[in-house]
């Protein structure tokens, strides 16, 4: 998942407060020089499993693993489109990211802990945060972030919607071992990121094409890919969502193949998906011009899934789907350049048989003269 820049984030929470110090005359403060608050999430274990329309709790912890305490912390929560949250304590707001480049839609939300995080000390939310799983989960992702400055929002997020439920506090955790520090150039933020599986399906399926000409002629075909649904299927990134084989009939052709695909063989493409998800009832349509060169009777193309396994596909019947040429004009055996040749040809015969007349009538007016 893609987010706004931590680094970012920081430059921007500070250069306002520093303004904000400075118009009220006051001074930031300042922690005694070599010491400083630094940020460590404890482990979260990946969520299997989860039943589309139900919710489950995500139990965050962090230590803070610097040598000076944290006067506020933040934890943030992404969550991709198969996830939503529920009602949200009043020190927290949420806003909505929509996808843009190479990532998916994403819905965030931010607590805000105006409290002092001691070091050395290990803390959690008093009341664990509730997400639900929606009826098109099935491959999500949640990003957790504690920071010591506040986020940024990014410039395409949808305007924040402050939570209604009673405001949740961080409780130290006595019993639990303090997690070891981090040995990156981020001490003051950290991020974790998991998977969020939920038990559903996404059927995958094809839709062949009938293309119709003349031989010579070029025709335009479409093929499609749809996710019926009910789930939508997010991939890693830059890893297409799935691969399309398509199989063009003999006796034709590509004279331009759909930007998404590629030639592998001999009248075959393989094509591949604009991004690394895709929606429930969304898809992709691939174009083709084919020229019909000459004509095979019976001849027949298909389109088939390829690629990337497909766990979660349970109906294999719309898999595979055929593509159909139907010819128009002379005859199956016509081939493209042989149109005049027929015509030729049968000049050709017509004279013989002319010739082979005039022979004839000659012999009988010779016989008939003696």
């Amino acid at each position: 998942m893609l987010q706004s820049s931590p680094r970012l984030r920081r430059q921007t929470a500070s250069a306002v407060g520093a303004i904000a110090l400075i118009a009220l005359g006051a001074a930031p403060a300042v922690a005694d020089e070599g010491s400083s608050a630094a940020m460590t999430l404890g482990k979260i274990a990946p969520i299997d499993g989860v039943k589309p329309g139900s919710t489950f709790d995500v139990p965050v912890s962090f230590t803070n693993t610097g040598t000076a305490a944290a006067n506020m912390v933040w934890l943030s929560y992404t969550v991709t489109r198969g996830l939503s949250h529920t009602e949200l304590p009043s020190n927290c707001i949420r806003y909505e990211i929509p996808s843009f480049d190479e990532a998916p839609s994403k819905s965030e939300a931010v607590c805000k802990f105006d409290q002092t995080v001691k070091p050395d000390t290990v803390y959690a939310t008093e009341k664990a945060l509730t997400l639900k799983a929606l009826d098109h989960a099935l491959y999500d992702r949640l990003r957790v972030t504690v920071e010591t400055s506040e986020p940024s929002l990014g410039d395409n997020a949808s305007e924040p919607v402050r939570g209604t439920g009673p405001a949740v506090r961080l409780v130290e955790q006595p019993g639990a071992t303090p997690a070891g520090p981090l040995d990156d150039q981020h001490p003051d933020w950290d991020a974790a990121d998991m998977k969020v599986t939920a038990d559903n399906t996404a059927d995958f399926e094809v839709a062949g094409a009938r293309a119709k000409g003349a031989v010579g002629d070029t025709v335009a075909m479409s093929v499609k890919f749809t996710d019926a649904g009910p789930g939508w299927v997010l991939r890693d990134s830059d890893v297409s969502v799935t691969k399309v084989r398509i199989r063009m009939p003999a006796g034709t052709t590509v004279t331009k193949a759909h930007g998404f695909c590629d030639k592998v063989a001999t009248g075959t493409y393989e094509c591949g998906t604009s991004q690394s998800w895709v929606d429930e009832g969304k898809g992709e349509t691939y174009t083709f011009n084919l020229r019909i060169d000459k004509a095979v009777p019976g001849a027949k193309g298909s389109v088939a899934l390829a690629g990337e396994s497909r766990p979660f596909d349970k109906d294999t019947a719309n898999d595979t789907a055929p593509i159909t040429l139907d010819l128009t004009g002379s005859g199956d055996s016509t081939t493209a350049g042989s149109g005049p040749t027929l015509p030729i040809a049968g000049a050709a015969a017509a004279a013989v048989a002319a010739g082979t007349g005039a022979v004839l009538v000659a012999r009988r007016r010779h016989a008939t003269r003696r």
